[in-house]
């Protein structure tokens, strides 16, 4: 068994996490911000986020983007530190905004939730949206379940999204202008969920891909929000290895990176749950070091 190693407890719900310079860099919804932890377990609050921050990246100018996920929005913050609105995603995203990844010429994928998730609503499909380079707001790709956590391939060609209620990770083509085409299955954990009722969708699902990371070997580690572990998931579906999360915890996302990329970092709470999250600070970032790096975006 790998050995888990508590990196810091006491946040609310740990959510983006990334690995820049020398530390992590994570949301804390319910506290409000974004977030650095230092190797050795140093948190320093970087930025407030008043409408709960979640996936992070950054601009080929060293601009951080964070998510703004409750008025749906993508913020900017200039490397001389300068904040501003960088895109308005409240006439596209039906639920939250969610996760993001950043290429490296600048165009940025953006998750929502698709409907309202904390209110118990029925599950409804959502768009996947691109800011490009300029700034300029598109449709990416549309009817996915919950699109969450994505990476992008060393080579900037290959786009894989996880579909948190839709038992899939779905891969796109990168064009060269930044559209997305040849839309497959990249890994495929169950059938695509009959929409209906959300108590009847729920039944279908068998794998819960949240955030991810991607490895130098192809493979993607996955935080699986419905099974309370990590899984690294070869193309086409098999699981080739498993971290579980530690005794009454969950994972909802994770990251390779330290100096070498090969720590793991995961965000462990109780569970997803708005009420009591907003009640406790029970959430955890763990660690755990694995055989092969990260690789590509984020």
């Amino acid at each position: 068994m790998a050995e888990l190693n508590l990196l810091v407890d006491g946040g609310s719900f740990f959510e983006g996490p990334r690995w820049r310079g020398d530390r992590w860099w994570v949301s804390d919804f319910y506290r409000y911000g974004v977030f650095t932890v230092t190797p050795d377990g140093i948190m320093e609050k970087i930025l407030d986020a008043p409408e709960q921050s979640s996936g992070l990246g950054w601009l080929p100018d060293g601009s951080l983007l964070w998510v703004s996920m409750v008025d749906r929005k993508v913020m900017r913050r200039s490397p001389e530190g300068g904040t501003s609105v960088y895109a308005d995603l409240s006439g596209h995203a039906t639920g939250h905004v969610n996760d993001l990844v950043v290429a490296n010429d600048g165009n940025t994928w953006v998750g929502n939730f698709g409907f309202d998730l904390m209110e118990g609503d029925d599950l409804k499909p959502a768009k996947l949206m691109r800011i490009d380079p300029q700034g300029n707001l598109s449709v990416a790709a549309e009817d996915l379940y919950f699109p969450n956590g994505m990476v992008i391939t060393p080579d900037q060609k290959t786009l894989v999204v996880g579909e948190t209620f839709g038992n899939r990770m779905t891969a796109f083509t990168i064009a060269d202008d930044g559209e997305l085409y040849d839309r497959r299955d990249w890994a495929e954990f169950g059938p695509r969920p009959a929409p209906g009722p959300r108590a009847d969708m729920l039944k279908q699902l068998s794998i819960g891909p949240d955030g991810c990371a991607l490895d130098a070997e192809g493979q993607i580690w996955i935080a699986d929000a419905f099974n309370q572990r990590c899984i690294r998931v070869a193309e086409g579906g098999e699981i080739t290895d498993e971290i579980p999360a530690p005794e009454g915890q969950g994972v909802f996302a994770c990251m390779l990176g330290g100096a070498d990329g090969r720590t793991l970092l995961m965000c462990c709470a109780p569970d997803s749950a708005a009420r009591r999250r907003k009640q406790a600070n029970e959430a955890a970032l763990y660690t755990v070091r694995v055989a092969v790096p990260h690789a590509g975006n984020p």
